[in-house]
């Protein structure tokens, strides 16, 4: 896979935002579904390619949250989802599934980050649950209509943390190991990015091209809600955002955070490519496990044993056969 993971000559790049990116694109007669869709860079996702024309469902936990944040943007719903609970997951798409034909893009935003340790009621590790088990369970339950769309695209919002550790196989639920918050977020960072290649490579002959992504580092995201001591302030945003030495490690604003995920849904400079890690609305490039670079996709995430292993894995622990050809 590391041949795959080339950059190309986008014309989009760090600054861009997600409404630059969708540009005069027209999503009209176009169904997206955007998982954390009421709050950071999945909200400004859903919003984007709303007004685009997309018919945009927001699945949501709190689903009163949701509805408050979506507000009045045209073209959005939310629907109640809750992705540690496998129940809740199958109602969503059935409900999805008899009311749509097909679904053009589905984008696995939703996510926690280094939380204290919680498992769902399955024993399974939260972050794990909720960041990888999840979603593997939402895109096989929603693939009926992922293939009906002819050209679906399906993107897995990752993070550059998966450069801290791969997949645990032996004990991807710390049972038997003391856990470590950060190394079972870099687990599901690196399981979305095995995911997505996978799932790519099982899926392209049906037309549904998958991809994952690293929107950057953005610190006025939901997400870091765990760690509210590792937030950058205003005054820091601004100094970081005028760095002009290493722009990896420099932040974004969430417009400019979801601009890579738009760009892996919509852009004609992907046609026919999939089963890539991206960043900066671009194919990032391969890296050595020791790299220091911040950028880049290490070899444990993209290494098409591994893909496969957790395949199955996740086959097991979610009790859901995902045969894309089915």
């Amino acid at each position: 896979m590391s041949t795959l993971q080339k950059p190309i000559q986008s014309q989009y790049g760090f600054s861009n935002t997600a409404k630059d990116v969708i540009g005069n694109i027209n999503l009209d007669g176009k169904t997206a579904i955007v998982t954390g869709g009421y709050s950071g860079i999945g909200l400004e996702t859903a919003r984007v390619l709303a007004e685009a024309g997309a018919e945009v469902i927001v699945p949501a936990r709190n689903i009163e949250k949701a509805v408050k944040a979506i507000g009045q943007i045209q073209n959005i719903t939310a629907e109640t989802l809750d992705l540690m609970d496998p129940s809740s997951i199958d109602r969503f798409a059935e409900k999805f599934l008899n009311s749509h034909y097909q679904l053009d893009i589905l984008i696995n935003s939703g996510g926690i980050m280094a939380s204290p340790l919680m498992r769902d009621h399955r024993g399974y590790e939260a972050q794990f649950s909720t960041n990888h088990l999840g979603h593997f369970q939402l895109t096989a339950r929603l693939w009926p209509a992922l293939k009906n769309a002819k050209r679906a695209r399906v993107v897995s919002v990752s993070s550059r943390a998966h450069r801290l550790g791969g997949v645990h196989f032996e004990d991807p639920n710390f049972e038997r190991v003391e856990y470590d918050k950060w190394k079972a977020y870099a687990q599901s960072k690196s399981a979305n990015i095995l995911f997505a290649a996978e799932l790519d490579r099982l899926g392209k002959d049906c037309d549904v091209r998958a991809f994952s992504v690293h929107p950057g580092l953005i610190p006025s995201t939901g997400i870091g809600r765990f760690n509210e001591e590792n937030k950058a302030t205003p005054k820091q945003l601004d100094g970081n955002e005028k760095k002009a030495d290493n722009r990896h490690d420099a932040f974004k604003t969430i417009e400019q955070g979801a601009a890579t995920s738009v760009w892996c849904a919509v852009s004609q400079e992907l046609n026919g490519m999939g089963g890539v890690y991206c960043e900066d609305c671009n194919i990032a490039e391969a890296v050595p496990a020791d790299s220091l670079k911040g950028n880049g996709v290490r070899p444990w995430a993209i290494d098409p044993e591994y893909a496969k292993q957790l395949w199955k894995l996740s086959e097991v622990l979610t009790g859901r056969e995902f045969n894309p050809y089915s």
